[in-house]
């Protein structure tokens, strides 16, 4: 029982992070109201975590390889229970904002360890057991934030969603002594994390001045536009570095970019929209913290039982098949959605999209972890980790942006559509969970209102799942075609030839790469 103590602080730790992705969800309503924020400002109180989540685990998963996984984790859970505090304590959305960032600082460390800290402790069967377990963990964390958020601010208060971490933190970094420490010497690319975080940010904000602005106006376009040339910057500098914390390299390989792009996928498919499935359930139908946190729970527990199932039994399959399928399965469950999202929908809508979501999340989560640590060499793993959980942070950042600025776009034309004034602002007010103040605000008028809110709700509902689910269909398609088995090289054994394990899938990677960096630098 005692090995898998080790596994129960990285879990724990990578619950309470990943967790904090969405718990807010659920809270969104009554953050609003308390702190009478705007649209915009609510998508950064999402944002403004996963961005800096994603944007400085790459980062810190290079710092984590010099100064040791377990001190990285250890020091990221500090910051981020102190950085919860402050959130719980915010009196505006400003400093809320400010402290989620800081708080995604902190993920970022414990994120970044999570991987190599899982290879250093367990090996061999007990390895994809342990992914299985981490992956169950990571794929229910999303889901189950909701329900937790919703218990806590219908009892306590939004604050006490922050709350609850320090207590947490302290259990998670006593436990987490007892792992096995490892590094490997690794410099860490500052240039690389500021360009990377500034590429990140500003390509976030695009997104969400879209929502608000509009696609038409120069300044949204001139956004993006920066945020392209700060990803070329970042690419140089990548490729002028000795020991980049991105070696460009990598993503020649096609199993290492296949993951990549799946990391991206699953959480812009199955996660990004249930911020505004919860605003809708809440605002509109006006159902309780309680229970449109319980709406998600499908999605949470299918996921749950099909990666904690799926890590040891799927030890030796091909991950072209396992991914590409749960990727598929994921855009289905969103065309699921869209489909029975319409006319006089209520919750129990949502349910069978949310479950076949789960299947999906189950299969990619527990085999996108063990595969991307497979698909580089040893003394890149705090690298690979670190840009896999990037990718999926960005992913959930960008889908937030992208599908909040779908959601108002079409809730707006169908407001406009039944010639009411203002469609753009009210689609802004519906959006950021002012629905009820809306309807409160149009006095005798309050009913035909509420009904023109409920059909643009919906109809912003259908196009966010669309967009999701063709997302988790191309991206499925995509790992079908990247990561399929290759052809034998003769010459060196390869993933393709070892029956799919993981173990010895870094083979083929490794051996076209020196064990530094562009220049053939120490190694990592």
């Amino acid at each position: 029982m005692r090995k898998w103590l080790p596994l129960v602080a990285i879990c724990a730790g990578t619950f309470m992070l990943l967790v904090d992705v969405t718990i807010v969800t659920v809270a969104l309503p009554s953050l609003a109201a308390d702190l009478h924020t705007s649209f915009g400002s609510l998508q950064w109180v999402v944002d403004a975590y996963a961005l800096a989540l994603a944007a400085l685990v790459l980062g810190a998963g290079s710092l984590a390889d010099r100064l040791g996984h377990r001190r990285v984790f250890i020091a990221g859970l500090i910051i981020f229970a102190a950085s919860s505090l402050a959130c719980g304590l915010a009196t505006g959305a400003n400093v809320l904002i400010s402290a989620r960032a800081v708080q995604g600082i902190g993920g970022a460390g414990m994120f970044a360890a999570t991987f190599p800290l899982i290879n250093g402790n367990y090996a061999g069967r007990d390895r994809g057991t342990a992914y299985g377990m981490w992956g169950a963990v990571a794929g229910a964390s999303a889901a189950i934030g909701p329900v937790l958020g919703g218990v806590l601010t219908q009892e306590l208060s939004w604050r006490w969603i922050f709350f609850v971490n320090p207590p947490v933190s302290v259990g998670v970094i006593a436990l987490a002594w007892i792992l096995t420490d490892t590094h490997v010497g690794a410099q860490v690319d500052v240039p690389g994390i500021l360009t990377l975080t500034a590429a990140a940010a500003a390509a976030t904000y695009g997104f969400i001045r879209a929502g608000s602005d509009g696609w038409a106006q120069a300044g949204t376009w001139g956004i993006l536009v920066i945020a392209a040339v700060l990803v070329a910057v970042f690419a140089l500098v990548e490729w002028r570095t000795a020991e980049p914390m991105l070696d460009l390299r990598l993503l020649r390989h096609r199993v290492f970019t296949g993951m990549l792009l799946a990391g991206l996928g699953l959480n812009f498919a199955a996660f990004a929209y249930l911020t505004y499935a919860s605003i809708w359930l809440q605002s509109v139908l006006r159902l309780s913290p309680v229970h449109a946190g319980l709406v998600s729970a499908p999605l949470s527990l299918t996921a749950f039982v099909v990666a904690g199932g799926s890590g040891r039994a799927l030890h030796g399959a091909r991950p072209d098949r396992v991914i590409g399928t749960g990727m598929v399965l994921i855009g289905i469950g969103g065309l699921v959605g869209m489909a029975l999202v319409h006319g006089s929908a209520g919750w129990p809508q949502l349910i069978p999209g949310y479950v076949v979501v789960g299947l999906g999340v189950g299969l990619v989560s527990p085999m996108l972890g063990s595969w991307t640590m497979a698909s580089v060499p040893r003394e890149r793993a705090g690298m690979a980790g670190g840009a896999v959980n990037m990718m999926r942070q960005l992913g959930y950042a960008f889908g937030i942006a992208l599908i909040g600025t779908v959601f108002a776009a079409r809730a707006a034309a169908t407001i406009a559509d039944r010639r009411v004034a203002g469609a753009a602002q009210l689609a802004r007010a519906l959006a950021g969970g002012q629905a009820r103040q809306v309807v409160h605000a149009a006095g005798i008028r309050a009913g035909s209102v509420a009904a023109v809110l409920h059909v643009a709700s919906l109809s912003g509902l259908q196009s966010a799942f669309c967009v999701a689910g063709f997302a988790g269909l191309a991206v499925g398609l995509a790992v079908f075609f990247l990561v399929r088995q290759h052809r034998p090289d003769p010459a060196q054994p390869s993933a393709s030839t070892t029956a799919g394990t993981p173990d010895n899938a870094a083979s083929a990677v490794g051996a076209s790469l020196p064990p530094g960096g562009r220049d053939g630098a120490a190694a990592r």
